[in-house]
């Protein structure tokens, strides 16, 4: 599968952005997708998943409250809903996509869970 995120920008801290992950193939609808970020000099680190229902939803803490992960399995599409965006939130965000179905949080955390991965949309977030 291949995977194609897109939305990302430029904005001022409090604002919001929209990120999108679209993937190719007929079987998005099995994949749990997760979102991870990497800043200048740090490693990826989560930030959202959700499972291949849409069911259940995983957050880091640093984002819980103010980012929202949903899906279309209609559109083959993953979303990541970022509302009041602090500084400290730039980075080149990633999705990914995993093909084995899990049920706990510390499996959707996890970046070798993820057997795909899309190229990075770079968000950055001005003080």
């Amino acid at each position: 599968v291949q995977l194609q995120a897109s939305g990302g920008g430029l904005v001022q801290a409090g604002g919001s952005l929209r990120l999108s992950c679209a993937a190719s193939g007929r079987t998005f609808s099995s994949y749990g997708m997760g979102w991870f970020r990497q800043a200048p000099a740090k490693e990826r680190e989560f930030v959202a998943a959700i499972s291949w229902s849409g069911g259940s939803t995983y957050y880091a803490d640093s984002v819980k409250g103010r980012f929202t992960i949903s899906r279309d399995n209609a559109k083959n599409t993953v979303y990541l809903q970022m509302n009041s965006l602090k500084p400290e939130d730039t980075a080149v965000y990633y999705c990914a996509a995993t093909e084995v179905r899990g049920y706990t949080s510390s499996w959707y955390v996890t970046p070798e869970t993820y057997h795909y991965w899309g190229q990075g949309t770079l968000v950055t977030v001005s003080s």
